[in-house]
């Protein structure tokens, strides 16, 4: 079959197209651009969070400080304050003070230009008056006798030594009260209490077989007079060793008579102790001059020395007689009234005040 080159018969040529793949790189940088716009404003934010929290531990640390300063100024304010307050009391105490002197200056400024005034008569008469004061307080509030009489017999002197008339009544009640102190049998209260004290001592120097009768009845163990004393056969040497053993076991008391009982150490302690403090309610009595409790407390303590303790004892006998000696004592005498006289004075001088003040308005 021949071959003809013709070209209708044969399909239409199919033209070739070039596909080209599309291109991404745009998008791309625009991502990392995005990113990196995202990168830089998250920084940015992270920053200002910073600089926020910065500025408000800023002005947290201010308000601190401001309001330390407040209280510290508030503080100090009111130290100045209690400062000032303290100063204006001194300044008023001051003043007071200042006041007080000025009215103790003119006071003295008035007795020196009163006492000016005053006459030698004036002054014994004054110093009479200020002895009985002093006589009057030793008698009354410390019961010293002696020192009363002391001062008034001062005070008799220097009236005696003054040229005024007028004390004529005052020296003879004067001489009443010194004849009544006088009278009085004084009270050496510091011996008194001496004696007590050695008292003591010895009852703390008391022993326990001071505690009881050595001849007491009961207390003897009876002897066998018709025991043998020949010991020249067993039998009898046997009979006596028997005897002496039944002699260390066996007491034989008469019940006939009254026993005192043996006391134990804790015992004759108890007595010691309350004898003690019997004395000692005594030496009170002395100091206070109260002669009841005086006489209950020794009259005690003699009973129970003579119940409880031995009067053959030495020691014993000196305590009782001591204690015999010492009730006869009277620590409360009755004190005469001694005021008469220092009235009687302080009218006179009221009297000599009163005519020196007419003399003067005169």
């Amino acid at each position: 079959m021949p071959v003809t080159e013709t070209t209708n018969q044969l399909p239409a040529p199919v033209e070739e197209t070039d596909t080209q793949k599309p291109r991404l790189w745009p998008v791309w940088i625009i991502a990392i651009v995005a990113l990196i716009l995202v990168i830089l404003l998250a920084l940015w934010n992270w920053q200002q969070w910073n600089r926020q929290n910065s500025s408000l531990q800023a002005l947290q640390d201010l308000k601190q400080d401001t309001e330390q300063l407040e209280t510290l100024y508030g503080s100090r304010g009111g130290e100045q304050s209690q400062r000032i307050q303290t100063l204006e009391n001194k300044l008023a105490e001051q003043r007071e003070l200042i006041a007080t002197q000025q009215r103790q200056i003119d006071h003295n400024a008035r007795e020196l230009l009163e006492a000016g005034n005053r006459t030698r008569t004036d002054w014994l008469l004054a110093e009479a008056e200020y002895l009985l004061r002093v006589g009057n307080q030793r008698l009354m509030i410390e019961k010293d006798i002696r020192g009363a009489l002391s001062a008034l017999e001062s005070a008799d002197e220097v009236l005696a030594e003054s040229d005024d008339i007028g004390v004529y009544p005052v020296r003879e009640q004067l001489a009443k009260e010194i004849l009544a102190l006088k009278s009085i049998q004084g009270v050496d209260r510091t011996g008194l209490y001496l004696k007590l004290e050695a008292a003591i001592a010895s009852v703390n120097e008391l022993t326990t077989q001071a505690l009881i009768h050595d001849q007491a009845p009961g207390f003897n163990m009876t002897e066998d007079s018709n025991a043998p004393e020949d010991g020249s056969n067993m039998f009898t040497r046997g009979w006596n060793r028997f005897l002496s053993t039944l002699k260390d076991v066996v007491v034989v008391r008469r019940m006939d008579e009254t026993v005192k009982p043996l006391m134990s150490p804790d015992q004759s302690a108890w007595a010691r102790l309350n004898l003690q403090l019997m004395l000692e309610e005594a030496e009170m009595a002395v100091l206070r001059g109260n002669q009841t409790l005086y006489e209950r407390a020794l009259e005690k303590a003699r009973r129970t020395v003579s119940e409880w303790y031995d009067s053959s004892n030495p020691a014993v006998q000196g305590l009782s007689d001591i204690l015999t000696e010492l009730a006869d004592k009277h620590v409360d005498p009755k004190l005469p009234d001694v005021s008469q006289s220092l009235g009687l004075l302080k009218e006179r001088l009221a009297g000599r005040l009163a005519t020196d003040s007419e003399g003067k308005d005169s």
